[in-house]
């Protein structure tokens, strides 16, 4: 601020020039020129090309200092400078602080930061003005813009807060109904902000059937916050708990209870009703990042759609690791929780599918996927063995060398020279009799295959295991697993929503929060 107030000539840092001038010449110090004629030269300069120019031969006035430029010129100049920094810009002098009510300051502001493309005219005519809009909902509530994942136990969530007009919103991602996995994902809103009244900050919260009402949102701290309804019954219905469930199960299912044949299946949604019901729109959201991309991932990293037998479609982030691809779960279940890592595919080791007739035969697929499930826990384990005994020098290097390159027993033939022939050719593709698919509807022709695990485990998370599968990539919006243990197949389609305000400012970040993810379920 000391320097805007010596470049307009203003406020404390002239008086003290004047006093340091007085004792220059009280000590004789003529020789040095004095700091105010500098700046009124270096001004002059920058203004109108210097002492002796061609507007000064006309005569022209030159702005000394800053404030003397024009108002328009200044308002377009602070239009540049970001909306936290426009309060320190005000306390300079009279002249800034009255620039600074200049609306279309805070107009750009408010599309510059965050992306609002209505007309902000239409705002003010209707009594909000650019202004209150910027100081009084969006820089306040600024932290919770982005992804979130509610901590739901193990059933998890995507949460999207925008900017949508005079609110922010928090939206809820709901992936469609089963098993209709290449549908678009379902919002539903949980709460809103916005500044109706009083023109102060109003929290809603959203939940239930009965409109908006009151509610609240705490920071607890860095990338987490938490919202309270503060009229839960507004969430109740006059046909109590069983009108409650109905009206959720056509919701979340698209179908009745008396639909759902499978008894299995039937517990698993009156356990996640009863479970994620008692938390009334009260809950606690993580920040969670979308993956960086790079130029070498097999696809665009991003959300996928995923079918998960009885428990439905579930929500994963797919993520590229150097010579991995990981799959991790945004939303969950009792078997294996939101947060952990449901598949990871190891890049390098293609699969080449045998002929349809082979690939039909569920032994054939097992055969090639298990030989190399063996071979890689065994060069881990040499590999192990070498850093233990502390001989890891040329020995490991020659083993990775020979990981890259995979030599795959059998039929399977890994590597780069098996998979040119297919890197831009479709191959024929069918799943093996025996195989269980919730979507039949699958693409019949896939560009690549590679070995991979999937995470299995009993109820609770109990006994988890990776065991070995196949990861299938169809195109850039599509892939799919086998569990050849379980032998049922994981269609997944990608969620194609603009997510503003989600990108990972780095790797590193990013893969912090996978790692947090995954404590936060373990």
């Amino acid at each position: 601020m000391a320097v805007c107030a010596r470049l307009c000539g203003v406020g404390q840092s002239r008086r003290c020039r004047r006093r340091q001038r007085q004792n220059q010449q009280d000590q004789g110090s003529d020789s040095d020129m004095d700091e105010e004629g500098e700046e009124r030269i270096v001004g002059l300069r920058q203004v109108g090309g210097g002492i002796g120019g061609p507007d000064s031969a006309k005569g022209f006035p030159h702005p000394q200092f800053l404030a003397d430029l024009p108002p328009e010129l200044l308002v377009e100049i602070f239009s540049l400078i970001p909306g936290t920094a426009l309060p320190n810009v005000a306390l300079v002098c009279k002249k800034f602080k009255q620039i600074l009510k200049t609306e279309t300051i805070w107009r750009r502001r408010c599309v510059e930061e965050f992306g609002m493309k209505d007309d902000l005219r239409k705002l003010e005519v209707g009594g909000v003005s650019s202004h209150d809009l910027y100081v009084k909902l969006l820089h306040p509530y600024r932290h919770i813009l982005g992804l979130w994942q509610p901590d739901i136990g193990p059933y998890g969530g995507l949460l999207n807060v925008v900017v949508d007009g005079l609110f922010i919103i928090g939206w809820m991602y709901l992936p469609p109904h089963d098993p209709r996995v290449e549908d678009p994902m379902r919002r539903r809103p949980l709460f809103r902000i916005h500044l109706w009244e009083s023109k102060k900050a109003t929290v809603e919260c959203m939940y239930g059937h009965k409109g908006p009402h009151k509610g609240d949102i705490q920071t607890v701290k860095k990338d987490e916050f938490s919202t309270k309804c503060n009229q839960t019954d507004h969430h109740r219905m006059p046909g109590g708990r069983q009108e409650e469930f109905r009206t959720w199960l056509e919701e979340e299912w698209g179908r009745t209870l008396e639909e759902i044949f499978h008894e299995h299946m039937q517990e698993l949604i009156l356990m996640k009703f009863i479970y994620t019901s008692q938390y009334d729109n009260c809950l606690t959201y993580r920040r969670i990042y979308l993956p960086p991309a790079t130029p070498s991932d097999l696809l665009q990293p991003g959300l996928f759609k995923g079918t998960y037998g009885s428990h439905g479609l579930e929500i994963v982030m797919l993520s590229f690791h150097h010579k991995s691809a990981r799959a991790t779960k945004l939303t969950g279940d009792p078997n294996v929780p939101a947060g952990q890592l449901t598949l990871e595919i190891n890049l390098s080791r293609p699969v080449v599918l045998p002929d349809l007739e082979q690939l039909c035969n569920i032994e054939e697929l097992s055969r090639l996927v298990l030989g190399i499930h063996e071979e890689v826990h065994r060069e881990a384990e040499q590999q192990a063995n070498h850093t233990k005994e502390g001989a890891c020098g040329s020995d490991s290097a020659e083993d990775e060398v020979d990981a890259d390159h995979g030599a795959c027993p059998g039929n399977c033939q890994p590597g780069p020279s098996s998979t040119s022939a297919h890197q831009h050719d479709d191959q024929p593709f069918v799943l093996p009799l025996g195989v269980t698919a919730r979507n039949e509807v699958y693409p019949r022709t896939c560009r690549k295959c590679f070995y991979g695990t999937g995470l299995i485990a009993g109820h609770g998370f109990t006994s988890p295991e990776r065991t070995p599968g196949l990861f299938v990539l169809f195109d850039q919006d599509r892939f799919g697993f086998i569990w050849l243990e379980l032998k049922s197949f994981s269609l997944y389609s990608r969620l194609t929503d603009q997510l503003a305000h989600a990108h990972a400012p780095n790797m590193e970040r990013f893969e912090d929060m996978l790692r947090n993810m995954q404590s936060w379920t373990s």
